[in-house]
């Protein structure tokens, strides 16, 4: 018998362990376990919630009731990425391949699937070195990322390289042996600037040049994240902080200059006792999930200092993936009162939580540095 537990608008606001001048209070609004094992991956778009897990079955939910309004089902288990760009989902599986859908609001929420990346069969012959270069993946996916604006979807992988997909046609058009080491995480700015974090302890910064041929990318700096392997990105809304989340539970961080172009090492955040596994940014908040069990709420200050404001508590497993909304779901709002979380947990839950402001906010210790990278 499926187990399908929810708890709605739970009236008991909790300060963040630890802390007896933590400078937010949170609450569990809403908490779902369905049969479907470790939920693996989330993204969240228009209203709706995509979830991916163990299972074949990708859910879908709508805010702000957070009710199940519709799956997406294949013959492929363990949805370990998902992306949502103009009414189409892009999901990654297990065997290293790309499931697309089309979504439709005619006559109710629709999902059509259009393809599977890459076809049967694809592969390009190199005539040069007499070899077969397969378009798939050798090994696992491990992130998606949507470059709007080229008509691109980047996938990585811990086979080392990210693949270049033509979203108009979904052929790979490139293959960017980007680390000597598994890619954990990529993610897209809004210039087109691709990041991708590995187990090198990297962070590499790619820059896309359409007179290079049949490589257009190529690197423009290398950050190094203090030698711990970088797990997970994210980007601030304007695109003006990188954050990357590593195995000692540090989140190390980048400024951009405005004016430069140059990434600067800002600090670090402290406070995850075991691997930071997903991160996410919303206005001026960023949300840690980590193997401790526990998600963290950041807010950046106008002075660039890093606020804790709240630990998230209530997982019995790794937080594998979050995402977040300023405000409350659905309702427009000041930011500066706090934001809404969504985490998914290798304990099978998805949680959903309501982090609220208070007075009296502790700062927490970013130590900085004068380093420079050129992008």
């Amino acid at each position: 018998k499926q187990i399908n537990q929810i708890n709605q608008n739970q009236n008991q606001q909790q300060q963040s362990p630890g802390d007896p001048h933590s400078g937010a209070a949170y609450r569990c609004i809403s908490s779902v376990l369905k049969k479907d094992g470790q939920i693996l991956s989330i993204a969240a778009s228009n209203g709706l919630v995509y979830t991916g897990s163990d299972i074949n079955v990708i859910r879908v939910w709508k805010i702000p009731e957070f009710s199940e309004c519709g799956q997406l089902k294949t013959k492929a288990c363990m949805v370990v990425a998902l992306e949502v760009s103009h009414d189409r989902v892009y999901a990654a599986y297990g065997d290293a391949k790309i499931r697309v859908w089309q979504r439709t609001w005619d006559d109710g929420l629709k999902h059509v699937r259009l393809a599977t990346i890459p076809r049967a069969g694809n592969y390009v012959r190199s005539y040069i070195s007499g070899k077969d270069k397969m378009m798939k993946h050798m090994g696992p996916i491990t992130s998606l990322a949507i470059n709007v604006s080229d008509d691109i979807l980047y996938s990585a992988s811990l086979d080392k390289t990210v693949k270049v997909w033509r979203i108009s046609d979904l052929k790979c058009i490139e293959t960017i042996q980007a680390h000597p080491e598994p890619i954990n995480a990529i993610i897209v700015a809004d210039d087109g600037v691709l990041f991708t974090a590995s187990d090198d302890a990297t962070v590499k910064v790619w820059r896309r040049n359409f007179c290079r041929g049949d490589q257009p990318h190529s690197l423009t700096v290398t950050l190094p994240a203090k030698y711990s392997p970088v797990k997970a990105l994210t980007l601030t809304p304007d695109g003006g902080i990188l954050y990357g989340g590593c195995t000692d539970g540090y989140i190390h961080y980048w400024l951009k200059g405005w004016y430069s172009g140059q990434l600067q090492y800002g600090g670090a955040l402290q406070g995850h006792t075991h691997a930071v596994m997903c991160l996410a940014s919303v206005a001026n908040y960023v949300v840690s999930g980590s193997a401790d069990s526990t998600s963290r709420v950041w807010a950046r200050e106008p002075e660039g200092q890093h606020t804790c404001l709240s630990v998230l508590v209530g997982h019995r497993g790794p937080v594998r993936c979050v995402t977040a909304f300023a405000g409350r779901f659905g309702e427009e709002g000041d930011h500066h009162d706090g934001c809404t979380v969504c985490t998914g947990s290798l304990d099978g839950v998805l949680k959903v939580w309501r982090v609220t402001c208070v007075n009296n906010i502790n700062r927490c210790s970013t130590p900085s540095g004068c380093e420079y990278f050129e992008l």
